[in-house]
């Protein structure tokens, strides 16, 4: 799949800007727009932003700005995107174990804004 970039970005000459450096930087602000998709939005859970197809159908390009920058890194570095997801949620399982979890958790739910 991660042919498809490829190809997409020497056609248009543009893999001599596609650095590790820039599209870590494209990931931020790719982040960002997403993320901007919810300002001023109250807190809602997934089940209402599903009902909401222009919000939905935002969230989904946003995000896959957010993924195609980050294939687009572990491309050029030769990284295995599933194997360091698996790696990395190998770390979290043993970084949050039951007791952690629970306690972040409980402090969380005190923040948590109805």
């Amino acid at each position: 799949r991660t042919e498809r970039y490829i190809e997409f970005s020497i056609d248009r000459n543009w893999d001599q800007f596609h650095t590790p450096k820039n599209l870590a930087e494209a990931i931020s602000v790719e982040a960002n727009e997403l993320l901007e998709v919810f300002l001023w939005h109250d807190n809602h859970g997934a089940e209402m932003v599903k009902k909401h197809p222009e919000l939905k159908e935002r969230v989904e390009e946003e995000l896959a700005d957010v993924v195609i920058y980050s294939i687009a890194i572990a491309t050029q570095l030769d990284l295995d995107l599933v194997d360091a997801v698996e790696s990395k949620m190998d770390d979290n399982e043993t970084r949050f174990d039951e007791d952690t979890a629970a306690e972040m958790t409980k402090d969380l739910q005190r923040w948590q804004r109805d």
